[in-house]
């Protein structure tokens, strides 16, 4: 896999990704805020909207909150330099896909919280885009194949727990249909993308 310096060092810090991850750290640090932000079915059904967007910031204790947090900066940092619109994009419209999908589709899912579902959709369209510019890099293949498999445990084992995460609230079970939401949106960007650049001049940079 070849990453240019201005791919690791991007001219411009990814501000968007900073400040939610910002606030991110201060939800864990508050913790009487995450009653009144976490993804609550019965508090949607009552016209609490927010939460649609503010539950994907919440998270059930550090070991929840550090890798979560931790992936979504850095392949926020990648995907601001090289995917600017689907980045900026995704951190507004796939929280509230995921959780439109889970208040209509998972009705047993009564609270939710966390960055994954958002890290693997963006982590897997930053995947596809580097395997479309390279075919032989076996790194983005490697990384197409580990989500794969992730995916694949979490419904074999049927979501329950965290696996080598421990929440810190009990009944908190692994949201797969959140993981698979992200992963449609992420290919249909990806769709939308290869779409779009087919009408482009080929000077013109990818979404």
């Amino acid at each position: 896999m070849e990453l240019s310096p201005r791919l690791l060092l991007p001219a411009k810090p990814p501000w968007l990704f900073i400040a939610a991850s910002a606030l991110a750290l201060l939800v864990q640090l508050n913790s009487a805020w995450r009653e009144a932000l976490i993804y609550d079915r019965t508090a949607l059904a009552q016209g609490q909207i927010w939460r649609a967007w503010t539950g994907h910031w919440v998270h059930f204790g550090w070991p929840h909150f550090i890798p979560d947090t931790g992936l979504f900066l850095i392949v926020g940092w990648l995907l601001e330099e090289r995917h600017k619109l689907f980045a900026r994009l995704a951190v507004f419209l796939m929280p509230a896909l995921i959780s439109a999908v889970m208040f209509w589709f998972e009705p047993d899912m009564l609270r939710y919280g966390g960055l994954s579902a958002i890290d693997l959709g963006l982590l897997l369209y930053l995947a596809a885009q580097g395997w479309q510019r390279k075919w032989s890099d076996w790194f983005w293949p490697a990384v197409l194949a580990i989500y794969i498999i992730e995916i694949v445990l979490e419904i074999r084992q049927g979501g329950q727990g965290g696996g080598a995460i421990r929440f810190d609230e009990p009944g908190i079970r692994i949201a797969t249909g959140a993981h698979l939401t992200g992963t449609a949106y992420a290919l249909l960007a990806w769709l939308a993308a290869a779409l779009a650049r087919k009408g482009r001049p080929p000077a013109s940079g990818p979404l």
